[in-house]
């Protein structure tokens, strides 16, 4: 198949484009590199079945030609990062949402949205299942990725619905691998990146908060999964294996056998205090579940970790 990748240059994108050439489709990996970098598809230069093309999806599309699939991953994930471009993050989520959505009608493809866990917010219900419909905030400083995912989900639910786009939603729950940019500001790099260079390991509030954690190779097959189901509705792709933040930070220090001290910081405003992930029905409907242990994806993310700081 011919298939987009908007947002292939960025960590997850980047990854999703290995895959997919790896299966035998061609590929056209866009992105506009706010936060995607060329280094991550540098190892595809010389593939010819690899298209890149350098470009905005707050703007129309250029020409591109008919494809089969599209997978929408374009957009800020970490906060510091959608914090630094809310403006942005918003618009690429709406309106490059909208963008692709009417590529995808006129030319019959199959559109995946790449949404997330923060769509459920602060949760109340533990864990969080797909029926949940969240506790987010529409002003705080999380707003701007939380709601324009939110709007996201429901824009391509609305061309479902008023055009029959077929359309499918992930709710990506916290993924780690090779190709995060070590200074994103995600908690698995700031801890990371704190031990490798034997500085204090930052925890915030108590470090009794919560997350769950997935390998990157997990995320890419449950989202191939998802693409080439039948399955319309969001479909939560996660770890159900929770951690506090503190036992994160314990387990750092000992794959990096690093000195590092670990200290206490204020709690973001609007900060999730737990996050995990119901995958009954990503089993159901995908035969899905991650198979990478934390243990061992943090190690390999630390030895990718100390070949770029």
């Amino acid at each position: 198949m011919k298939i987009i990748v908007a947002g292939g240059a960025g960590f997850i994108g980047s990854h999703l484009c290995d895959r997919l050439l790896a299966d035998g489709h061609e590929v056209i990996a866009i992105d506009n590199f706010v936060t995607g970098s060329a280094t991550n598809l540098d190892h595809l230069r010389d593939n010819p079945a690899l298209t890149f093309i350098q470009h905005d999806l707050t703007q129309p599309l250029p020409d591109l030609p008919p494809a089969d699939q599209i997978y929408h991953m374009a957009s800020p994930a970490s906060p510091p990062v959608y914090q630094r471009y809310p403006i942005e993050t918003m618009r690429v989520n709406a309106e490059g949402s909208r963008y692709l959505l009417e590529y995808a009608l006129e030319h019959g493809a199959r559109f995946l949205y790449g949404s997330t866990s923060e769509v459920y917010g602060d949760p109340i219900e533990h864990p969080q299942r797909e029926t949940y419909r969240g506790n987010v905030s529409t002003t705080g400083p999380r707003s701007m990725y939380d709601e324009a995912k939110r709007y996201g989900e429901a824009l391509a639910m609305a061309f479902h619905r008023s055009h029959g786009v077929e359309v499918r939603i992930a709710r990506i729950f916290n993924t780690y691998g090779p190709r995060m940019d070590p200074d994103d500001g995600r908690v698995v790099t700031n801890f990371v990146t704190q031990a490798l260079r034997n500085e204090p390991i930052s925890v915030y509030g108590d470090g009794t908060q919560t997350r769950s954690f997935q390998y990157v190779s997990d995320l890419v097959e449950g989202l191939v999964r998802l693409m080439n189901s039948d399955y319309c509705g969001p479909v939560n792709l996660g770890n159900p294996e929770e951690y506090t933040m503190l036992e994160l930070a314990k387990l750092v220090q000992d794959l990096t056998d690093s000195p590092s001290e670990i200290v206490y910081k204020p709690l973001p405003e609007d900060d999730p205090r737990q996050r995990r992930p119901d995958i009954s029905l990503a089993k159901q409907v995908l035969d899905w579940q991650p198979t990478v242990p934390v243990r061992t994806g943090i190690a390999r993310t630390i030895e990718y970790l100390r070949t770029v700081i």
